[in-house]
């Protein structure tokens, strides 16, 4: 396993600590569009590439999913693809909201 797997509370203090928490959700268009944390890529097969190009391979990695379980297997790919510093939100978006933290709408 090359990523680390993430509480809410340890994610939302990497992220007011580092200057670049790249996030990326990798949920369906609709969930998605109805919510996401602030700030995150929608990550799918379509865009990977775009995602590749653009993203930092340096900067830490956060990857986000329904419940927490999809988004290892993202974050282990992801991790192979060259991120150095990749975790996995544990319990994912409903964690976060759960959590009563902030999320966005498209």
């Amino acid at each position: 396993m090359n990523f680390k797997r993430i509480s809410v509370e340890r994610a939302v203090k990497m992220m007011s600590e580092q200057d670049l928490v790249q996030i990326v959700d990798i949920r369906d268009d609709q969930s998605f569009i109805a919510g996401h944390i602030p700030d995150s890529f929608q990550l799918h097969g379509a865009n990977i590439d775009e995602f590749m190009a653009s993203a930092n391979p340096e900067a830490p990695l956060l990857v986000v999913c329904y419940h927490g379980i999809s988004s290892q297997s993202a974050a282990a790919y992801l991790a192979e693809q060259g991120f150095s510093d990749t975790y996995s939100l544990d319990g994912g978006f409903e964690a976060w909201m759960s959590a009563q933290k902030s999320s966005a709408s498209s």
